[in-house]
């Protein structure tokens, strides 16, 4: 079975609120709510691959100095086992926005289980929930 890398990220605002973006039409796992992040490169580390992913999804620059890892999913889907590296992030430069044509929402940790999410993605939320309250 194929082992996929992909790395997300908890964007914490001042709020203490998580950012999650819904999967657009026309995608796999369409309508359902995420961390933001993506697949690596070949050769990239995972924390380049954030960065590189968090410019072109949402348009904010972050340093890597501000990417804390805090836990990982490991998910056997039927065609692929998923890795995923879960790092927490308070600090960016830039305004939030949508530019891939996904809804964005900040929600408070102990209510992210309102939203469904990919298999990979809610386990991640006690790590969350036991952080950030």
């Amino acid at each position: 079975m194929k082992l996929l890398l992909v790395v997300a990220a908890a964007l914490v605002d001042a709020d203490g609120r998580v950012l999650i973006a819904q999967r657009p039409e026309g995608k796999q796992l369409a309508g359902l709510w995420e961390f933001p992040g993506g697949k690596l490169n070949e050769g990239e580390r995972p924390e380049i691959a954030l960065i590189r992913e968090l410019k072109e999804e949402l348009g904010i620059d972050v340093a890597e100095t501000c990417l804390a890892p805090l836990t990982f999913a490991s998910h056997a889907y039927p065609e692929f086992h998923l890795l995923m590296p879960l790092y927490i992030c308070r600090r960016w430069h830039g305004q939030v926005a949508s530019r891939e044509n996904q809804a964005l929402k900040w929600v408070r940790p102990h209510n992210l289980r309102d939203y469904p999410m990919p298999p990979a993605d809610a386990p991640l939320i006690p790590a969350l929930i036991d952080l950030l309250g």
